[in-house]
């Protein structure tokens, strides 16, 4: 019997993220989205993680790096991007499902 491939590349994107935690979105789905920030070669990344979290783990403050960094909010708009609060656009690099945790990366455009 063929095994089922591990990795899923996914098409279907959350509609918006909201920051409800440090480090921590909400989709429009209730799921939470564990963030990590990269700079890859001078360019500004974030890893975004789908996890189970219990709403009473999650701090209501915001962490400085997410207050000064990150957008409070990110909307999904055509040709696979996302519009921050602060009018920035985030390609998305990909999108997978690997061993049941979703993963997505967002990559800041140049021209944000």
């Amino acid at each position: 019997m063929a095994e089922l491939p591990s990795k899923v590349h996914i098409t279907s994107h959350p509609i918006c993220l909201r920051i409800c935690g440090p480090s921590v979105y909400q989709d429009e789905k209730k799921k939470m989205w564990l963030h990590h920030i990269m700079d890859t070669e001078g360019v500004l990344q974030v890893r975004l993680c789908q996890e189970d979290i219990p709403s009473g783990h999650i701090a209501l403050t915001t962490s400085t790096e997410t207050s000064s960094t990150m957008p409070f909010l990110w909307t999904l708009h055509p040709g696979d991007q996302y519009l921050d609060c602060m009018c920035r656009f985030w390609r998305i690099v990909h999108h997978i499902k690997e061993e049941g945790v979703e993963e997505m990366i967002l990559e800041l455009m140049d021209d944000s």
